[in-house]
């Protein structure tokens, strides 16, 4: 468990087509002091990605050695690549007084509550399920059994944040604007943007 007074951990959760990234990309530009935490990953790079900016890409072996090692708050496996939150990264930012934002499904979020609960929970939701669906539809990316699925996902997601998880905030986002103001209001409220504005940092 760790405590840093001066920095927050913000941690942003969604279902997919809830338009968390794009009200992300919206509102950070307005907090410098604020980075995205760089996950650990098995999968292979993609063309233009970075090792250290975009993932921290490790073998299969690497991986599993640092979940042994307890060097991961939280790891998951997704179509047969493992995806993990690794510590080093965290405590390094802290310790240069950055806020840390992060993109955990709401189990992931679960186990990072246990090494970080006082890390912020903001709940992205759509405005209602059938918006979702519609938007999800208008990507033209989904076969219909995978956006079945994906609603099945979306639903379950939701229901469990709503009930289990320990978000401090939920904003509703069918307005991007109202969504975006909302938003940046909260990080206002826990960021260390203000102090380090005024230090020129």
């Amino acid at each position: 468990m760790s405590t840093h007074k001066t920095s927050s951990l913000f941690i942003f959760s969604a279902a997919s087509g809830a338009g968390k990234t794009t009200l992300m990309n919206k509102v950070m530009p307005s907090f410098p002091n604020v980075v995205y935490s760089v996950s650990v990953t098995t999968r292979k790079p993609r063309s233009g990605e970075v090792d250290g900016v975009h993932y921290f890409f490790k073998t299969e072996e690497e991986f599993k050695e640092m979940i042994e090692k307890n060097k991961l708050v939280e790891w998951n496996k997704v179509h047969g690549n493992y995806y993990g939150t690794p510590k080093f990264f965290i405590e390094q930012k802290l310790s240069e007084g950055k806020d840390v934002v992060f993109d955990l499904d709401v189990f992931g979020k679960i186990n990072f509550d246990k090494f970080y609960p006082e890390a912020v929970g903001i709940l992205i939701l759509p405005p209602s399920m059938e918006e979702l669906e519609l938007r999800l539809r208008n990507r033209k990316t989904e076969s219909e059994e995978s956006l079945r699925l994906r609603m099945e996902n979306a639903k379950k997601e939701n229901d469990f944040a709503l009930a289990e998880g320990k978000y401090e905030h939920v904003i509703y986002n069918g307005d991007l604007e109202i969504a975006a103001a909302e938003l940046k209001g909260i990080m206002e409220k826990y960021s260390s943007f203000k102090s380090s504005s005024q230090s020129g940092s």
